[in-house]
């Protein structure tokens, strides 16, 4: 079997400071003291999806496994919650802040503050405005996915299933969203060179099943002549599935669908041939992120961004990954 926790692979220090442009100290950072046990604030965005709920397990399992206490909470969506949450970790005191941010520009005040009051901070899964912000310099790192190269992995992939021409919805996740700009450029690049292929009709899900399926089931009545679906996330996939199945419509054959995640139900989806893809992003950040806070504990230095090595799943290899799906 596959190991998911393998996978978490730290990027070229060297690499990622040269293409950010930022010095490689921390003179400006505040310090963390190397201690055997710490007390982790981590911010998450929401809890109404797998992939959350498996990035929030991944860091709880972590934290008893190391003895360290976790300050959990959840902003159930909202960025002024989070931004809150931020403010009252910093009040009680923590070591570090481990904060998913729900959008780039508005958590940005939750960044600042914790450099203000000497609290490192490491952004998880998604990043915030580099313009207002930097790894480096205003926060230790970012840990994540490369989102753009996600979305060119299922553009490539979707492209090939098609054999160069479609007519496509795109389901985009949280509008103002690291993944969602992201995973929209990604995709939007690679097929420039494909003229074939044709985006007819893009709108936000906002990562959700339920609005997916609301949205998609608008888009595709407006736009009938649709071939093909590249959607954002595999709950905002489960939820146009839902939609096509009711109209009559079979996934994967009268649509080609790209997805990306890593769902069960989007895996077993994918062996069932109703999806073409599923571009993987992995959502198991706790021992990457311990080991980053460790790290940074000791003095050593730590690139301003660490990036997972995700996995590309298709028919020929989605039943190995079916047994580890979350």
């Amino acid at each position: 079997m596959i190991n998911r926790r393998s996978l978490l692979q730290i990027a070229a220090g060297g690499a990622a400071l040269g293409a950010f442009g930022l010095r490689p100290a921390y003179a400006d950072m505040p310090k963390l003291k190397e201690k055997e046990t710490y007390k982790i604030g981590f911010a998450q965005t929401e809890s109404n999806n797998p992939w959350r709920l498996q990035q929030t397990k991944s860091m709880q399992e972590e934290a008893k496994k190391r003895g360290w206490q976790l300050v959990y909470t959840d902003a159930a969506g909202s960025a002024a919650k989070q931004v809150a949450d931020v403010r009252s970790m910093i009040a009680q005191k923590v070591d570090v802040i481990l904060l998913a941010p729900r959008e780039e520009r508005p958590l940005i005040p939750a960044v600042m503050e914790a450099k203000k009051a000497g609290i490192p901070l490491f952004l998880i899964d998604r990043g915030v405005d580099p313009s207002l912000a930097k790894g480096g310099e205003d926060y230790v790192a970012f840990i994540g996915s490369d989102f753009v190269e996600e979305g060119r992995l299922a553009a490539e992939a979707l492209v090939k299933a098609v054999d160069g021409k479609a007519k496509v919805i795109e389901l985009v996740g949280t509008v103002g969203s690291s993944p969602a700009n992201d995973r929209a450029k990604g995709f939007a690049d690679y097929i420039k060179d494909h003229p074939g292929i044709e985006v007819i009709a893009s709108q936000s899900g906002d990562f959700a099943r339920d609005k997916g399926r609301q949205v998609f089931e608008t888009l595709y009545q407006a736009h009938p002549e649709a071939t093909a679906l590249y959607s954002h996330n595999d709950e905002m996939t489960m939820g146009a599935i839902a939609a096509m199945e009711a109209a009559g419509k079979v996934p994967g054959k009268d649509l080609i669908i790209a997805s990306i995640d890593g769902t069960k139900d989007a895996a077993q989806a994918l062996q069932d041939g109703k999806v073409v893809v599923v571009v993987e992003c992995n959502p198991n950040f706790g021992p990457a992120a311990f080991d980053a806070v460790v790290k940074y504990g000791k003095g050593e230095a730590v690139a301003p961004r660490l990036v997972n090595k995700d996995r590309v799943f298709t028919k020929e290899n989605i039943a190995e990954y079916l047994p580890e799906a979350y």
